[in-house]
């Protein structure tokens, strides 16, 4: 980030523009307390969003954490493609991303024959070039003990990794996972018990996985509609009334829709933010920089003249 603001200080940015400040998460935290700047943009996880949408008094726009679905339509195609943009969205750097796919609802349809697609391209990852590595943010215990607890869920079952790295160097205080993948009834999933455990976001490589057919599809939207952070999203399908259904039934802030739908990777030209709540920020566009830099003024000018002939009328 030093280096960033070095390079736009070549560029021509005053100096006196941006501040940087080189701290951890509590002195920064205290430093805003103290500050008390008239809005602060947030990127991060949702319970530091939550803490600081109180501290601040709410004058804070969040572009904070997502539990990002992807969705495969009954109209399989392109399955290569499909799978390939599937491992990159929930295990491209080791699944640290705010877009990262958190969870797969994939139509029957697709069969087994596209789970082993993804664990083969899941086991191409490897610490050596970095296709896999640390988790800086989630340690290797909390992972797999957030696995285990999946795995204890009535007919819940790993697809494929769920094992600490091997012969690895990487501190105790981050997280070594392979790339992973549970499988979670829908059903069960669904239920009050098990929704919560089931939609946390784990920011790391890890992704839940359940099958739905076209019957059971006001299921799927339903957990849809029931997850909290509504970020990003991808419909996989080229049936435009199956993507009319969901498109119209479903809230978050970035989709993408189409046999090429990801989660992740967004462009430059397009907003990036979650929806449904009025804390929500955007990034990536100008719309997106004038609804969390700006805010509606009105001046109203009345200089006269003062009517001739003008006397004290009545008390109203």
């Amino acid at each position: 980030m030093e280096q960033m603001l070095r390079l736009l200080h070549a560029c021509g940015m005053p100096k006196t523009d941006a501040d940087f400040l080189n701290c951890d998460g509590p002195t920064m935290h205290q430093f805003l307390l103290e500050a008390r700047p008239k809005v602060t943009l947030f990127t991060g996880s949702s319970r530091v969003a939550e803490k600081l949408a109180e501290d601040l008094r709410g004058r804070v726009k969040l572009e904070d954490a997502g539990f990002d679905w992807k969705i495969l339509g009954p109209d399989v195609q392109e399955e290569d493609y499909v799978a390939w943009v599937c491992d990159q969205d929930a295990y491209a750097c080791s699944g640290q991303k705010c877009s990262a796919q958190s969870i797969l609802f994939m139509h029957k349809n697709w069969g087994a024959s596209f789970l082993e697609k993804l664990n083969n391209l899941a086991k191409r990852r490897k610490l050596e070039d970095l296709t896999v590595g640390p988790v800086l943010t989630v340690t290797t215990d909390r992972i797999l003990d957030h696995l285990q607890k999946l795995l204890r869920i009535p007919g819940a079952k790993l697809l494929f990794g769920g094992q600490e790295l091997k012969n690895h160097s990487i501190p105790k205080v981050y997280g070594a996972v392979e790339p992973t993948a549970v499988f979670i009834p829908l059903t069960q999933m669904l239920r009050d018990d098990y929704f919560n455990l089931v939609t946390t976001e784990i920011f790391g490589p890890l992704q839940v996985i359940t099958e739905y057919t076209c019957e059971h599809l006001p299921l799927v939207l339903e957990a849809c509609e029931r997850m909290e952070a509504h970020l990003t999203a991808a419909v996989v399908s080229n049936d435009a009334k199956f993507l009319q259904e969901v498109l119209g039934n479903t809230t978050n802030g970035t989709t993408y829709a189409g046999i090429r739908a990801r989660t992740t990777g967004a462009p430059q030209n397009h907003w990036f933010g979650p929806a449904g709540d009025p804390r929500a920020a955007g990034i990536g566009t100008p719309e997106a920089i004038r609804l969390v830099w700006s805010c509606h003024r009105e001046i109203i000018h009345d200089v006269g003249p003062v009517p001739k002939g003008w006397s004290l009328p009545p008390p109203s």
